[in-house]
């Protein structure tokens, strides 16, 4: 039995049923870490003492039946924006080198009390303002499917730990769609929660009004069991699914955009869902086309404000394309910017009455493939393009503030994305849980 291709799940009944021992387990992912390859594009540290304390502890509590939740002893991968007590946490980029925070942020302690073992911290896109995942200031992990192509971003690493068996599970930030990217484009499950469902101190902020904390993992029940871990309740009960009866609207002003191989894969998909008695309605929402349109104003002035001074101070520090980025948040007036904000909750009051009848929205995960490294590094319109693009799909849900959900198609790097209602994530779950089974 090969744990690194089992799910978190899995491993945690494997430790719950005394057939594994939680020492065991964490030593084989610190092991094969440290013999893979290519696993410093993947991990940019890891926690190994850390680690081993807490599968000890672990496996205390396993042989006197005192586990503390279903995930108590599985290993998992943080994203290198969690605060991590007494270990430097650099968010991707050279301007934070050597910063080193006191404490855990809140969802690394309380997961660290649910029994979850930290293995270290992941690579990531500077400052995680790019989908891409590319960084050339510190590493950039390889897709799982093809190396010369982008692994998705900005939770690059997380997505690439999990894909290549080096973490159970991992742990991410999505502001635009940085959870989703990188799951869609390895062939894993990702959930963007809602902003606000769990807390973000101790998290190196991008954009505030929209950072939210999400898993990427092998399983919807895997999501499901990392999210209740981080807020220390029960898990979603996600028993007894079933896709008949359920409502789902195409988004289809996703879909004018969106290349072949990622439509051919949705499309199929489709028919799978409508095969297992989901219920399928087309429609285009122009206000959602407008939300878009807004998301220049919002994201890139509240990035630039939160990172002006820092960036200033030694701009050669970062890679050119994402301090660009950054920088056109400086030409935005505040009218502009307030002006946005209250448009988009008009939007967003909009769209949900329109949508509340169905269970979900639901879209390809990206309109396009993973983009070539080499491309991307040396011709500026294509890196644009591409970086654009790839989070057009994902930022419908951020935009919408749902808590939304990306399954692996069959396709690989193609995902099929299900933006729910906020605070919904246990219905999302038991949604997904069904579409998962029938896309298998």
């Amino acid at each position: 039995m090969d744990w690194r291709k089992m799910t978190a799940a899995d491993l945690g009944r494997g430790i719950g049923a005394g057939d594994i021992d939680p020492v065991d387990l964490a030593e084989a992912f610190l092991e094969a870490i440290e013999a893979h390859d290519d696993a410093a594009h993947i991990y940019a540290r890891t926690t190994r003492n850390r680690a081993l304390a807490e599968a000890m502890a672990a496996r205390d509590r396993a042989r006197t039946n005192a586990r503390r939740g279903a995930l108590d002893g599985v290993p998992i991968s943080w994203k290198d924006l969690f605060d991590t007590a007494g270990v430097p946490t650099e968010a991707g980029s050279r301007l934070l080198a050597n910063r080193v925070p006191d404490t855990d942020a809140d969802v690394l302690k309380e997961a660290t009390f649910q029994g979850l073992v930290c293995l270290g911290k992941t690579h990531m896109s500077e400052l995680a303002f790019s989908g891409l995942g590319l960084n050339p200031m510190t590493e950039t992990p390889l897709n799982v499917n093809n190396p010369a192509l982008a692994p998705g971003g900005s939770s690059s690493g997380a997505g690439t730990s999990v894909a290549f068996g080096l973490a159970a599970g991992a742990i991410g930030s999505d502001t635009g769609g940085s959870v989703r990217v990188p799951s869609a484009w390895n062939d894993l499950v990702g959930l963007k929660t809602t902003h606000g469902r769990l807390p973000l101190t101790g998290t190196v902020p991008l954009c505030a009004k929209f950072d939210t904390i999400g898993p990427l993992a092998r399983s919807v029940e895997d999501a499901a069991l990392l999210l209740a871990a981080m807020e220390g309740r029960g898990p979603a009960d996600l028993n007894d699914t079933s896709l008949r009866g359920s409502s789902l609207l195409v988004l289809d002003n996703a879909l004018d955009g969106t290349r072949d191989i990622p439509r051919a894969a949705f499309e199929a998909a489709l028919t799978k869902l409508s095969a297992a008695g989901a219920k399928i309605t087309h429609a285009t929402i122009p206000e959602l086309d407008e939300a878009q349109s807004l998301s220049g104003v919002l994201y890139t002035t509240e990035a630039y404000g939160t990172w002006r001074k820092v960036i200033e101070a030694n701009p050669d520090a970062m890679f050119a394309q994402i301090r660009e980025r950054f920088r056109a948040g400086g030409q935005v007036a505040g009218a502009d910017y307030v002006a946005a904000w209250q448009r988009l909750d008009a939007i967003r009051q909009k769209v949900r009455a329109q949508v509340a009848g169905y269970d979900a929205i639901i879209l390809p995960t990206t309109p396009n493939m993973p983009p070539n490294v080499d491309r991307l590094l040396t011709d500026h319109d294509y890196y644009v393009t591409e970086n654009l693009l790839t989070l057009h799909n994902t930022r419908y849900g951020n935009l919408l503030d749902g808590a939304v959900l990306t399954l692996p198609t069959g396709t690989p790097s193609a995902g099929i994305m299900f933006i729910g209602h906020p605070m919904g994530e246990e219905r999302l779950s038991r949604l997904g849980t069904a579409a998962e089974a029938a896309l298998a």
